[in-house]
């Protein structure tokens, strides 16, 4: 009696190969779609995390300039226009003209060098009123500001900068004899920034009467 011969091996269909192919690319677009995603999430946390840092060296630095402060320097001490705020800080043994502008949606601080010399900071106060962004001097700071409110603090309450008085009326001088005005600097400043995706940022800065 013959004996039967040995089973031949089953191989794969051209269906379940093409099958099998279609599942291993479903799975691959999926991981695929799940690590962009993982991707895109951290690129996104990272962004936040270097804005948070920027913001906090801007916030640092505009109270900086906001506590040095130097009234009586032969121009305004602290001024705001609804567009630029103009402030005369104390730089060591000099005086420094800073100017904070918002320009479109871009924040912009520009700073004179350190001057020890009346006329040299009456020149650049001039020069603070013609400021460009595409000045060398100007530095960018942030490009997503909508808007900006400045509100200065006198007299136990806040009140809009551009309508607060900045000069107290005019004292005696008992040597000259000559009518001169004491500057008064606000108790403090408080600053509120929009951005363009809705969010806003307030914070109060305490000032410090220089003289």
């Amino acid at each position: 009696m013959a004996c039967a011969g040995p089973g031949r091996a089953r191989g794969f269909t051209l269906v379940e190969v093409l099958v099998a192919l279609l599942v291993m690319a479903l799975m691959a677009a999926l991981a695929w779609r799940g690590l962009e995603g993982v991707l895109a999430g951290r690129d996104a946390g990272r962004a936040s995390v270097d804005r948070s840092a920027r913001l906090a060296t801007l916030v640092a630095q505009w109270e900086t300039d906001l506590q040095a402060l130097q009234a009586d320097a032969g121009v305004p001490a602290l001024a705001f226009d609804g567009r630029t705020l103009r402030l005369v800080r104390r730089s060591g043994q000099a005086l420094q003209l800073v100017a904070w502008s918002l320009d479109g949606t871009q924040w912009l601080r520009w700073a004179s060098p350190p001057l020890t010399q009346l006329g040299a900071l009456r020149e650049a106060w001039l020069q603070s009123q013609q400021l460009h962004p595409g000045d060398a001097a100007v530095l960018p700071l942030l490009d997503d500001v909508q808007g900006w409110q400045l509100y200065f603090h006198r007299g136990n309450a806040w009140s809009n900068a551009q309508s607060s008085a900045d000069v107290a009326a005019a004292a005696e001088d008992a040597a000259s004899g000559a009518a001169r005005s004491v500057e008064l600097l606000p108790g403090g400043v408080r600053l509120l920034l929009q951005f363009v995706d809705g969010r806003t940022l307030t914070r109060d800065v305490l000032v410090v009467n220089g003289r």
